[in-house]
């Protein structure tokens, strides 16, 4: 299951999120070709700021999780600046006193000269946290898990900005549970997220000005979501 952790940080992250256009309301054709009241773009943090500052809501919800950890892994191409600028904010971060943690990620396509191969950073080794955006078919996680056990390293965690709760699969053959679910469930490992679907419902009904976006939310929770 999801790791859970502080729900004032996980508010904060959404507030942060709408604020930056990352996380908008309305109606919206998303990859599955279902129609979302909402959509969740990390690839909008796009400036140093923005970066920066989900970079701490990374750091600070993989210490929160409790999750041991060595360093980190990025998978091409979302999670390369994500484990980069979060090995940043972790370092800086008075939790852990002074630790400097690694990272590393991997190119798509393998390089012929200088150091060759395909990943580029630390070498994998100990206890690593996969990054990512999102989890949506588990796909990068899997590759993900492969390259790190190849190198003799465990694969510890999985974490990502956003838990969208949802069941996949056609309306008349919904999966049992979600992708990240089954994430955690495949490879045994928690998968820790700064926000979830909870945190965005959670909003809504707390703040006034979103409140004519709550019963689209709702509904498609009951529709799609899992428990």
């Amino acid at each position: 299951m999801p790791a859970a952790h502080s729900s004032a940080t996980a508010l904060d992250f959404v507030r942060f999120a709408l604020n930056e256009g990352v996380l908008r309301f309305g109606s919206f054709k998303v990859k599955s070709g279902r129609i979302s009241p909402y959509f969740f773009n990390a690839g909008l943090f796009n400036s140093g700021r923005s970066v920066g500052k989900l970079a701490q809501f990374y750091a600070q919800a993989l210490l929160d999780s409790g999750v041991q950890f060595d360093m980190l892994f990025g998978p091409a191409y979302k999670g390369i600046p994500l484990s980069t600028a979060t090995a940043v904010a972790l370092a800086g971060h008075p939790d852990m006193k002074g630790g400097d943690v690694p990272f590393a990620y991997n190119r798509k396509e393998a390089k012929d000269h200088g150091e060759g191969g395909t990943l580029v950073g630390a070498p994998l080794k100990g206890k690593v946290v996969i990054i990512d955006d999102v989890i949506t078919a588990g796909t990068s996680v899997r590759e993900s898990v492969e390259i790190i056990r190849a190198a003799g390293a465990e694969p510890a965690a999985v974490l990502i900005a956003m838990d969208r709760m949802e069941r996949a699969g056609p309306d008349d053959a919904l999966s049992a549970h979600s992708a990240v679910q089954d994430v955690a469930k495949t490879y045994g490992m928690p998968v820790v997220s700064i926000a979830s679907l909870s945190d965005i419902l959670a909003l809504l009904q707390d703040d006034a000005s979103f409140a004519e976006h709550r019963e689209a939310v709702l509904a498609y929770r009951t529709k799609y979501g899992v428990k």
